[in-house]
């Protein structure tokens, strides 16, 4: 099945590669434009909306969410291209949405357009984090996409009182007594989370700090949360434990 694609992206020397990699490696999909800059991306989709858009992030006369801001109702799958930044991988993390990373390898490049055929675009208030993710790199974001088995969730960081390792995914408990199964490991979390009040206390526990109501010292150590439930504490994160709940 032959598919179309615009290509976004505002170094030269990177869209001739992109454009040079789908020629050869992908011929089912035909390349009906390319595009340097924001105003450049909004006259070629003024003409014609591609099966596929590749939209890199950072353009020179803006960004990426400039021009899907052009034309909300774009049906195309997007794409992401971003260069290794840590706030921009960051961002993407915490949106759900899937992007590919700059130098990219072929197998890369493969997955990210079979996920493409596949699935339908992010949804708005992805999209919405994603933007406010990268806008504002320094502060703490209030949203976090969530994958489930059957759906993406979009939650305040807030709400979020615990996380449990359940083998490869993990189960996130939230403020107004709900619990939902993401497809992601602790250890993803926990490295996304650590520096926003999220602490890892135990090998298969992650807690929000805002929500530990004491640290008992004795039966090995434990803690009791807001909502009178009680997560163990492991030996090697006593010390650590302590401290972050000295800055609280």
């Amino acid at each position: 099945m032959k598919h179309t694609a615009i290509l976004v992206d505002d170094l030269p020397a990177a869209l001739s590669l992109l454009e040079s990699d789908i020629q050869q490696k992908h011929p089912s999909i035909s390349i009906i434009g390319k595009a340097t800059s924001v105003v450049e991306a909004a006259k070629l989709l003024q003409k014609q909306e591609p099966d596929i858009l590749f939209l890199d992030i950072m353009l020179g006369d803006g960004t990426g969410f400039d021009v899907l801001e052009i034309f909300p109702g774009l049906k195309s799958k997007i794409i992401f291209v971003t260069a290794s930044d840590e706030f921009a991988i960051r961002a993407f993390k915490f949106a759900a949405i899937d992007y590919v990373l700059k130098p990219y390898s072929d197998q890369d490049l493969n997955d990210a357009i079979e996920k493409a055929k596949q699935h339908i675009k992010p949804d708005r208030e992805q999209l919405n984090i994603l933007k406010e993710s990268i806008n504002t790199p320094n502060q703490r974001p209030k949203k976090i996409s969530l994958h489930t088995l059957d759906k993406i969730v979009v939650v305040d960081l807030d709400e979020i009182i615990r996380c449990k390792s359940d083998n490869n995914y993990t189960a996130f408990f939230f403020h107004d007594g709900s619990k939902i199964l993401v497809t992601k490991t602790l250890k993803y979390f926990s490295d996304m989370l650590r520096n926003y009040q999220f602490l890892r206390v135990h090998q298969s526990h992650l807690v929000n700090i805002k929500y530990v109501k004491a640290f008992i010292k004795s039966d090995g150590g434990y803690l009791i949360l807001k909502d009178r439930k009680t997560v163990p504490v492991s030996v090697r994160k006593r010390t650590e434990v302590i401290e972050a709940l000295n800055t609280i």
